[in-house]
Parts: structure tokens; C-alpha cells; sequence
């Protein structure tokens, strides 16, 4: 994925699923998705647990890979390529699309090192002290922190830790942050902090977030994608859509009991 070779599509897609399957050995968790990422948007995924969301945003940085018996069918698009065409190296897929996950897991460094350190291993030749701060600025950090930059980012609170754990994958100038119920183990201030930081942020970068909170999916989302298991317990897509349409005017009724909390 080397920026001689960079097919950009230009349909206004920053990642789009066609046909994906993934399965962890002979089991199939998830089945033919085809989904299409708008650029600089929030998308949320949502849907009960064990249908798939997790493992599907994992698939957008093959980041499944980690386990061994995980494997993916079809295509995920990302800048014109295949991300799981052979020649694709899936660490620069990873730099290009960031991860955030449910638990905040600074490195046990510096709160200076957590930022650098991802930047220097990835070849940033520029001024470190300006990534620094610009990251921290950007992850609404930079007031809270910069006096103690040289303290260790474990001893901030889980809301800072969460905002430090943003910052480091923005260090990497990402175009794309998938973030995994990022605020799920916060309390309601710094998770609104988080979703204001996701509204700032989807100005520069796409974001896909994975959500057991429909009120946050809806709050902060411009459009929301809806997963159910079918009979064979593979996650599937049932409805995709504007935000605004999935929470109100549902066109699935399976999406409609869902959202109005008959199930799930």
C-alpha cells in the first residue's frame, strides 16, 4: 500500500465491505457483509451482542488476524486496494486505519513517550514536541496534561487514559480511527468528552464506532449500520442507513424492534 501504487476511488467511501465473511476456524461469524464508509462521518455499528460488530470493525484493519484461526472472504476497499490482497502489508494498513479499543490501555511510558514512541517506529522525521502537542490538542488532552508530560500516562483517569489512547493513534496521521465502545467503561462526563472529541475529530478523519448504547449511537453518528445473528449464530447486516432514518423511520421491522427495545 505504498503511495506510488494508491488508487483512490473517489465516491466519497473511505472503506467499503463487499461480500466479506470472516470465520475463526470452521465457524462462520460473519456472513456477506457489504458496507460502505462515508468519509469524514461518524458511522455506528450497532446490534445485540455476538452478531458480529466487533469482529466486523476488526476487519477493516485486519486486526482479526491476531488470531490464529481467524480468516476473511470478499474484499474490504480501502484507497483503491484489496486490504487483504497478498501484497498488502497489514501494518501500514494499521497505521493508515487506527484502533481504539473498550478499555483504555496506555503503554506503561510517559505521557510524552505514549504519543512519540508510536510516531518514531513508524519513520516521523519531523519535530517531535510539535506531534506531541498537536496529538494531545486534537484529542482535547494538551490543557490537562502539559505541565506533566513526563509523567506516566497509567496514573491519568480513564477518561484521560482513553483521550491519551486517541491521541497516540492520531500521532500516526491515520485517515481512518475505528474506535470499540470506547466509552463503554467510562463514566457519563468523560464519555461526553469522548463523543465531543468524535465530533471534532471527524473533521480530519472518518471514525467507526462500535456501540452497545443506541442513545450514544445516536447522538453522535451520521449514520448507523444494524446487525443481527441469523439461524446459524453468523452476524449479518440488516439495515444501513442515516442515523436519523434507522432511529426513526426504520425500514426493516426487525431494525424497528430493536431500536424500541423489544429485543435485544
Amino acid at each position: 500500500m505504498s503511495e506510488s501504487n494508491i488508487r483512490v476511488e473517489d465516491n466519497g467511501y473511505a472503506i467499503e465491505a463487499r461480500d466479506l465473511s470472516i470465520y475463526y476456524g470452521d465457524f462462520r461469524a460473519v456472513e456477506r457483509v457489504n458496507l460502505a464508509i462515508r468519509r469524514n462521518e461518524i458511522t455506528a455499528i450497532i446490534g445485540p451482542s455476538g452478531c458480529g460488530k466487533s469482529t466486523v470493525l476488526r476487519s477493516f484493519n485486519r486486526m482479526n488476524e491476531l488470531y490464529p484461526t481467524a480468516c476473511a472472504e470478499g474484499e474490504v476497499i480501502f484507497r483503491g486496494e484489496n486490504i487483504y490482497d497478498p501484497d498488502v502489508d497489514p501494518v501500514e494498513v494499521r497505521r493508515r486505519i487506527g484502533m481504539v479499543f473498550q478499555k483504555p490501555n496506555p503503554f506503561p511510558k510517559s505521557i510524552y513517550e505514549n504519543i512519540a514512541w508510536g510516531a518514531r517506529i513508524n519513520g516521523f522525521q519531523g519535530n517531535m514536541d510539535e506531534l506531541v502537542e498537536r496529538s494531545l490538542r486534537d484529542a482535547a488532552l494538551w490543557d490537562e496534561v502539559k505541565d506533566k508530560l513526563q509523567e506516566i500516562g497509567t496514573a491519568l483517569s480513564g477518561g484521560q487514559q482513553q483521550r491519551l489512547c486517541i491521541a497516540r493513534t492520531i500521532a500516526v496521521q491515520p485517515e481512518v480511527i475505528l474506535m470499540d465502545e470506547p466509552a463503554s467503561a467510562l463514566d457519563p462526563v468523560a464519555t461526553l468528552k469522548i463523543e465531543e472529541l468524535m465530533q471534532r475529530l471527524k473533521k480530519k478523519y472518518t471514525i467507526v464506532i462500535v456501540t452497545h448504547n443506541m442513545q450514544q449511537a445516536a447522538r453522535v453518528s451520521d449514520h448507523t449500520a444494524f446487525f443481527m445473528m441469523n439461524e446459524d449464530r453468523a452476524g449479518y447486516l440488516v439495515e444501513y442507513g442515516p442515523t436519523n432514518q434507522i432511529f426513526t423511520n426504520p425500514q426493516n421491522e426487525m431494525t424497528e424492534r430493536y431500536i424500541t427495545g423489544r429485543f435485544g
